[in-house]
């Protein structure tokens, strides 16, 4: 009897539901106050630059240390606790907000939350690849992404709108959204699983290049996300939020039109393309004389950065143990928030000592490498089409 029957079967629709639904509604809860904190802090507690800046992003911190971990805890305890209790801590979070805190006490909230994130995000993803027809993988793992980018647009999208009622109004559905994520993750049957065999650490081998390859594959979404408005204003262009949001519908788009490629493909040839797809994309934001010219690039790079890190991900997934798995995709991931937190101070250095354009020219470069080490990165030992059965 192996550790995932369903692999050759359908996707079961009330844990897709579940899994999906719990993800949505989680990150809807944990995001929903992001555009309000830097009010509420200048508003309520005469806060400065870097103390504004702390509170928002310090989850990073927490989520880049616990997603392992969290990943072993679902290995061991099973995906469902450990994404409930995700979804629980996010909800506590969330009603913590509503007491009369001081900036530290935030802070020490937004280390909380970024554990809870972590746990929510990282069983359920090692959930989703359990469950899932091995045909089908790398397809779910994108739309598991999909789920969790609709959250945090319809996060922001409430919490600014919700900020024109009050502050407490937010607070209350930043506290709501993860209990009803919570009510739907409870309501799927508890999956069958194996108990982890054998050590290894919680950085796992799999993982290792995979995951650096995540992380140079994030310097230009870190650089677009930050300069694109200001490079687009410089040349004046303008109109810098359009790229964006045709950089989001595309990414959202890809998956759920041909997120099925690194299935039918492989993973190494469809994660090397998107690196190139990337770089190539972000060249043309770089010289980019016009909005229309602008647009195609960011086009570009979000076909091929949509598909990145799923395909990453899967190669991380065939090349691991399927009882250690939970470990791995936890490990993997955190290289993400590593790449975050690494390329938005450089890009910055970068476009204040070079230019912005610049900033789009070294996330190409990084795209590029990115590729490279797709390629690089050797097959599984073992059939990667097969689970062991222990």
């Amino acid at each position: 009897m192996t550790a995932t029957p369903t692999r050759d079967t359908a996707v079961p629709r009330l844990a897709m539901v579940g899994i999906f639904g719990g993800l949505f509604a989680g990150y809807l809860g944990l995001t929903a106050v992001i555009p309000v904190l830097p009010a509420f802090l200048r508003d309520r507690h005469d806060a400065g630059d870097f103390a504004v800046g702390l509170v928002v992003t310090v989850t990073a911190v927490t989520a880049l240390l616990v997603r392992p971990v969290a990943g072993a805890l679902a290995d061991r305890h099973g995906h469902r606790t450990v994404m409930l209790a995700g979804a629980l801590v996010v909800a506590a979070g969330g009603l913590l907000y509503l007491l009369p805190l001081s900036v530290p006490a935030l802070v020490a909230v937004r280390l909380l939350l970024g554990a809870g994130e972590a746990a929510l995000f990282t069983a359920g993803a090692v959930w989703t690849v359990a469950l899932a027809p091995h045909h089908r993988r790398g397809q779910l793992i994108g739309l598991y992404g999909v789920s969790m980018w609709g959250g945090i647009s319809a996060g922001t999208f409430l919490g600014a709108t919700l900020q024109q009622v009050s502050f407490t109004a937010v607070w209350a559905l930043s506290a709501a959204a993860p209990l009803v994520a919570a009510g739907l993750i409870a309501m799927v049957p508890t999956p069958p699983r194996t108990a982890p065999t054998g050590g290894g650490g919680l950085l796992l081998r799999p993982a290792l290049l995979p995951g650096i390859a995540l992380t140079f594959g994030a310097a230009g979404y870190a650089g677009l996300a930050a300069f694109v408005v200001l490079h687009l204003d410089t040349r004046d262009i303008g109109h810098g939020v359009v790229v964006l949001s045709c950089f989001s519908a595309v990414y959202a788009g890809t998956r759920l039109v041909i997120g099925h490629l690194p299935d039918r493909l492989g993973p190494r040839r469809v994660a090397a393309w998107c690196g190139v797809g990337e770089a190539v994309g972000l060249a043309v934001i770089a010289v980019a004389p016009n909005l229309a010219v602008a647009v195609v690039g960011s086009v570009v790079m979000g076909v091929g950065f949509s598909l990145l890190h799923p395909s990453l991900a899967l190669m991380v997934m065939n090349r691991t143990d399927p009882a250690r798995q939970g470990a791995a995709i936890g490990a993997y991931t955190s290289f993400w928030d590593l790449g975050l937190a690494v390329w938005g101070p450089v890009t910055g250095l970068v476009a204040a000592g070079f230019g912005y354009p610049a900033v789009f020219t070294v996330g190409a470069a990084c795209a590029l490498l990115a590729a490279v080490l797709a390629v690089r990165i050797g097959r599984p030992a073992a059939a990667p089409t097969e689970v062991p059965a222990g």
